[in-house]
């Protein structure tokens, strides 16, 4: 199965999918730590690449049976299908999971208190969250607020959620 995590910087969603990779014992893939890595390799990442790598490591660890666990703000239409995409490609079901902080106080005060967790990150600033690009959706999803809830009754929310909705399948 993959589970797609979307959903702006600070809303929760590393929190909630890293909780998640180690409920379940998934792999998990982290789009911060990819385009990290590249820039510590010398590549400029202005674009898709960092998506692209883990579209392709995704789809191997699918491929061999494993749950998967995407974490990245996934704020347009094409990355949210291309990750469908890749479900689709390897005949297994996905998740769309979008995380939200509906509390715009609690938001921005996570934004300007949190530090980076991976080495040489720049995490963004409040003005550069609000203004992000963050398309509308255009179908169903699991929506998880975690404006009110500690981590560890975001991702029981979570975890109730998952078993209550349908699971779209890749054919």
């Amino acid at each position: 199965m993959l589970y797609i995590f979307s959903g702006l910087p600070g809303a929760g969603k590393t929190t909630l999918s890293s909780a998640l990779a180690q409920e379940l014992g998934a792999v998990y893939l982290r789009v911060d730590v990819v385009e990290q890595a590249m820039r510590e390799g010398g590549a400029t990442v202005d674009g898709p690449q960092g998506y692209l790598v883990c579209y392709a490591l995704a789809a191997q660890n699918l491929r061999l049976g494993l749950d998967v666990i995407a974490d990245t703000v996934n704020p347009l239409q094409i990355t949210r299908d291309a990750w469908r995409g890749v479900a689709e490609s390897e005949g297994v079901p996905y998740a769309d999971i979008e995380v939200v902080c509906s509390d715009e106080r609690e938001h921005r005060r996570r934004i300007e208190t949190r530090t980076a967790d991976i080495p040489g990150f720049v995490l963004p600033t409040w003005e550069q969250v609000r203004h992000r690009r963050y398309e509308d959706w255009d179908r169903d999803r699991i929506i998880l607020d975690t404006a009110r809830e500690s981590a560890a009754e975001s991702l029981r929310t979570l975890m109730e959620r998952l078993k209550q909705a349908p699971r779209s399948a890749g054919r």
